[in-house]
């Protein structure tokens, strides 16, 4: 059995708890909260896990194998190298921190220490995108012209990081999983519309190797809960709903080909579209959240690197982050990532 401390437990930390409390090789043993209320009622819910309001009881308890970190953004790096430095494997939640070179020191932190350090990429996970990924290098769709995503609610509202820097990850690590690259460049806008200092919206779009042109929609601000992806391709076309009650995947059989038919004005050109069926693939249902979990635990157990959401994926995530932010303070000029 791995013995698991998790060190924040607000709005995600119990959903950790829960996940390694029913894994059958972990075992969650401690939590840590700044808030006495939480704590008591994480205790409510798990009565045999010891609970403490310093997160520095968790890192120096000897029989602690590792440590899931659900604190707030801002304390993810300081948190990550004190557990790590502690002997302890680290799942820590998106963003690993707020820089690439944090994420890459952890990385070498990790190292040095013979530890695993994975991040919270949860939607690398969700069987639906892991289908789309197996769809996508099998050639179906052909070459792939462009993608979008739309994440957004009405709230629920932070005031650590901007919508951005809470949703965008999830986003920006589907799409480095299905092109299997990273973006080099990006071009966005943010908005402050509620009235505080940080963007409550961003529409950014990044280009991928190939010419991909990728478009990412977040927001706090909107009427309807979305979480959703449109991929366009040569051949077909397909759209990933994760609240789609009938199936998360939708192929469809649509795409444009030139003809050689004669026309009577250039206007009309050569392009004709074509559409087929429509289809609702069967895809399996396993929750995410602890689909990672007991890969996390698989690791350690295996002694196998993360190598699906490790320092490295976590640095090119947070790098793309950083241009879509950069480009947002010069009001959407082009910011290349190298």
């Amino acid at each position: 059995m791995i013995k698991v401390g998790v060190i924040g437990c607000g709005h995600w930390g119990p959903n950790h708890i829960r996940v390694f409390s029913q894994l059958s090789n972990s075992e969650c043993v401690m939590c840590a909260d700044l808030d006495d209320a939480r704590l008591k009622a994480v205790k409510t819910l798990f009565p045999s896990i010891e609970t403490t309001t310093r997160y520095q009881d968790i890192l120096s308890n000897k029989s602690v194998d590792a440590v899931c970190i659900v604190a707030p953004t801002k304390f993810h790096f300081q948190f990550t190298k004190e557990a790590l430095l502690a002997g302890k494997h680290v799942l820590c939640e998106k963003p690993l921190a707020m820089t690439a070179e944090e994420c890459q020191a952890l990385g070498e932190i990790a190292a040095k220490a013979g530890r695993f350090l994975m991040v919270g990429h949860v939607f690398v996970f969700n069987t639906g995108i892991r289908w789309v990924k197996e769809y996508i290098d099998s050639g179906e769709l052909g070459k792939i012209y462009y993608a979008h995503s739309e994440r957004t609610n009405l709230g629920p509202f932070r005031y650590d990081v901007n919508a951005l820097w809470d949703l965008a990850p999830h986003d920006i690590s589907i799409f480095d999983y299905l092109l299997g690259g990273s973006a080099k460049s990006a071009s966005a806008r943010g908005l402050k519309c509620l009235g505080n200092n940080l963007e409550d919206l961003s529409f950014a779009t990044l280009e991928y190797p190939d010419k991909v042109l990728v478009n990412v929609h977040v927001s706090w601000a909107d009427p309807r809960k979305v979480r959703q992806i449109t991929i366009v391709g040569e051949k077909k076309m397909l759209v990933w709903d994760d609240l789609d009650p009938l199936g998360p995947v939708r192929l469809y059989d649509k795409h444009v080909e030139r003809t050689t038919k004669f026309y009577e004005s250039y206007g009309e050109f050569q392009l004709l579209s074509r559409e087929g069926a429509i289809v609702i693939p069967k895809v399996g249902a396993q929750e995410p959240l602890k689909a990672q979990g007991q890969y996390f635990i698989n690791c350690i157990e295996k002694n196998e690197a993360p190598g699906v959401s490790d320092a490295i994926k976590a640095a090119s995530v947070v790098k793309t982050l950083g241009a879509i932010q950069k480009s947002m303070d010069m009001q959407g000029a082009p910011v290349a990532i190298s």
